[in-house]
């Protein structure tokens, strides 16, 4: 069976005017129903997830790291959980993201009762190297190169594979992470000459650096693009690297591994 990804959100740093934040629904038939699981839900992604799917009823959130425009829509998830008419027919919604998660999101939504919180989801501390598995899906989340403690998923099903970087600039867990995907999702919200800071975000050349890197990869798309960038810049410092053809990030597209 296929594996299907929907850009929920791809806007880099901040939502943009045609794009969330960052958030990818990963979608997979597997024993007679549709697991679904979302990677990050920054700022504005709650509203667009919901045109895929009710979010109440995605199997697990995995987070990358505990920036905003990565995890703050959890909060308005919460209220939807929690407030439902008629509650949302299930029971927690387990939850990855870095240590201490849900009490940072406690903090974000202003609860003084974090046990609210943690009725509403199962959370689960990440770590460099841990291998967890949701429905049809094998998850390996690996320590990538951030201001903060954040990683990258290497997402497995039915013999495919996603890699997604989250927030990173050029470091040895990106080999393991993309070796072989049939689809990278690539941090590519520093342009080449611009931005000269090191240790927080890839270049789409870097990033396709990465991708030639890791061998084995069939497709580079490009996401995490702040709305101030050109993304045809991002593609084209790419496609100085990469050998086949560079795809940008679509808000709303699905693509099917």
């Amino acid at each position: 069976m296929p594996v299907d990804v929907t850009i929920v959100g791809c806007s880099g740093s901040f939502a943009g005017p045609e794009s969330p934040a960052s958030s990818y629904l990963v979608q997979c038939e597997h024993q007679g129903r549709t697991w679904s699981i979302v990677l990050d839900l920054g700022n504005g992604a709650l509203g667009a997830l919901q045109r895929h799917i009710r979010p109440y009823e995605v199997d697990a959130v995995l987070l990358s790291h505990l920036h905003v425009d990565h995890y703050v829509d959890l909060c308005g998830l919460y209220v939807m959980m929690k407030y439902v008419p008629g509650g949302p027919g299930r029971d927690v919604l387990p939850t990855w993201g870095p240590a201490g998660t849900g009490e940072h999101l406690a903090r974000v939504y202003g609860s003084v009762d974090v046990e609210n919180v943690f009725g509403v989801f199962a959370f689960h501390d990440l770590s460099d190297g841990a291998i967890f598995r949701i429905g049809p899906f094998t998850v390996t989340a690996l320590r990538v190169r951030h201001p903060v403690e954040a990683y990258g998923f290497r997402v497995e099903a039915e013999g495919r594979t996603l890699a997604y970087t989250g927030d990173t600039d050029l470091c040895e867990a990106l080999t393991p992470l993309m070796t072989g995907a049939d689809l990278v999702l690539a941090d590519a919200a520093f342009v080449e000459g611009r931005d000269a800071v090191q240790g927080i975000h890839l270049t789409g050349r870097r990033a396709a650096q990465a991708a030639v890197r890791a061998g084995g990869v069939r497709r580079l798309m490009l996401t995490h693009i702040p709305a101030w960038n050109d993304p045809e810049q991002c593609r084209e410092q790419a496609q100085q690297v990469w050998s086949g053809p560079v795809e940008v990030a679509k808000p709303g597209a699905t693509y099917q591994l």
